[in-house]
């Protein structure tokens, strides 16, 4: 399969002020198209293409029946100019287990990775260059045969669209409020938890407005079976520090095997800091901040990278974090992770690519 490209006959008037961003409602000129149909014997085409609607079936598999499954990374651009990007192909990698799960065809890897790589060369312009911005980039891979029935697909498309991104929070690295979520379930073990499908996210709007009504930024989920074991935030991972010690859920195929998670657990630990994958319950955090050994609280993810918590609230009680501000270690972790992305430290963990 070659790369092809589809030249724009005119393009896009870029942002002129990078303040005004905001997060996903901006997108380039072009795209990443690539198609498959097993009848034609698998992936046959990919292109960059013109930025544009698509033009599907409204029988197509993907708006009956979901089967679809997504990803996130950034382009980041250095203080010199220049444009990395951070594991993206732990990304790619991570698609093609959330898609095995939902019975898609398997990625060509290495072909798609490659691709992204000329996508954002061609769409490099795009890269915004003040302090905390970058280029959000969003593959998609959806099922679209025009039939009425549930079943696995025979064809497919996979898109990447980009999109110059601020702050993901409006109220940036300011600490965020949490409400912890018992009565409605996102997941199971068994179940897509552990996929970046859409309904995974589907099924969490209903809580999220009841935690936005009550002024809370996130739901934090807990286990679908007894509804006691901490499994993840709506957007992010999460983090404890409890008497030194980082503590964060196992990944026990309910909840995302985030690779900013993964990142911050390698860093933590490269740090000194001993870092504990385990079951943790709502109870014992409660207990944690009675007693004073709740000292940080921060969630994880490729958009927000990493979030502070001031406070959470479980069952009307509130749970205060510290002293509701930013910790040290959270700052520390933002810092190190994003002077890694943006290039203002050495990279001697190789997760980083220069374009």
């Amino acid at each position: 399969m070659k790369l092809e490209f589809i030249k724009r006959e005119v393009l896009k008037e870029k942002p002129a002020d990078e303040s005004k961003l905001g997060f996903g409602r901006i997108f380039s000129d072009y795209m990443l198209m690539m198609k498959y149909d097993e009848a034609k014997g698998g992936w046959y085409y990919a292109a960059i293409e013109p930025y544009e609607n698509l033009s599907i079936s409204p029988a197509a598999l993907v708006f009956h029946y979901a089967q679809e499954c997504f990803e996130g990374m950034k382009a980041y651009r250095t203080a010199d100019g220049e444009v990395m990007m951070f594991r993206p192909w732990d990304n790619v990698h991570r698609m093609n287990i959330s898609g095995e799960r939902l019975c898609m065809a398997p990625i060509p890897e290495d072909f798609l990775l490659q691709s992204i790589y000329e996508l954002i060369k061609v769409e490099k312009d795009w890269i915004p260059s003040s302090p905390g911005t970058s280029l959000y980039i969003r593959p998609t891979f959806i099922g679209i045969d025009p039939v009425i029935g549930v079943k696995a697909a025979s064809q497919y498309l996979l898109y990447v669209i980009l999109s110059p991104v601020g702050s993901y929070y409006a109220s940036g690295l300011a600490p965020v409020s949490i409400y912890v979520e018992n009565k409605y379930v996102r997941a199971v073990k068994g179940g897509t938890g552990y996929t970046k499908c859409g309904g995974n996210y589907a099924a969490s709007l209903k809580a999220g407005e009841v935690a936005h009504e009550r002024g809370y930024s996130q739901v934090l989920w807990l286990d679908g079976r007894e509804n006691k074991y901490i499994d993840e935030v709506g957007a992010m991972n999460i983090m404890f520090k409890v008497n030194g010690e980082v503590i964060t859920p196992e990944l026990n195929g309910s909840i995302l095997a985030g690779i900013t998670r993964d990142s911050i657990i390698k860093l933590a630990r490269s740090m000194g800091y001993k870092v504990t994958e385990r079951r943790i319950s709502m109870q014992e955090i409660a207990d944690a901040a009675e007693n004073g050994t709740l000292e940080e609280v921060w969630g994880t993810g490729t958009a927000a990278v990493v979030s502070p918590v001031g406070e959470l609230i479980w069952e009307d009680k509130v749970i205060k974090v510290g002293d509701g501000g930013m910790g040290k270690l959270t700052l520390e972790l933002y810092n190190k992770l994003t002077g890694i992305q943006y290039g203002r430290e050495a990279d001697e963990m190789g997760w980083t690519v220069k374009l």
